[in-house]
């Protein structure tokens, strides 16, 4: 028999994310009580910037100093998870902490399977913008956004070559403004 599991969201010290949840992992280990908890997450993706000309990829995570836990809420998981070391609180009530809807749970839960955030240099821009790129073999050259591919974090800009417009795919953090 199975019981229903809600998730809910434990704060943390940030930085110490990783370490709550192996913890958590642990005592539920060592308690038996796999029944009541299910799933632990810290959502990640994977960040590629451009620097010096070299491509460096590098772990971020969407939520810093969150770790999202499917679980039964009763007063023992909430004592267990309020006793481990670097942890603040479990999100919501005074007494009594609140579960996510199955919206909000629905949209982390997609968000950490695809690995993708909501990119904030992507939003910066639109189709028809003018930018100039900042890295990459085309260093300097001066374009016109054509196409914004959100999810692969691609952009495609239209750069002047021997007086025709010639398309060029980079990612967001090689374009700027001019």
């Amino acid at each position: 028999m199975s019981i229903e599991k809600s998730w809910y969201v434990i704060h943390t010290y940030s930085g110490y994310e990783g370490r709550v949840k192996t913890t958590l992992e642990e005592r539920v280990k060592t308690l038996g009580l796999e029944e009541k908890v299910g799933r632990l997450m810290v959502p990640t993706e994977e960040v590629s910037e451009f620097k010096d000309g070299k491509r460096r990829v590098s772990t971020r995570k969407f939520f810093p100093g969150y770790v999202f836990a499917e679980m039964v809420m009763d007063d023992e998981i909430q004592q267990l998870v309020k006793n481990i070391p670097k942890v603040t609180n479990i999100l919501g009530g005074v007494m009594t902490p609140f579960a996510l809807s199955a919206q909000e749970s629905e949209r982390i839960l997609k968000q950490a399977d695809e690995g993708v955030a909501p990119s904030g240099e992507a939003a910066q821009f639109n189709t028809g913008d003018t930018v100039r790129i900042v890295d990459g073999p085309f260093l300097g050259f001066t374009g016109v956004v054509d196409e914004l591919n959100m999810d692969q974090g691609k952009v495609k800009v239209l750069v002047s070559i021997f007086g025709r417009g010639t398309p060029v795919e980079l990612r967001f953090p090689q374009i700027e403004r001019p």
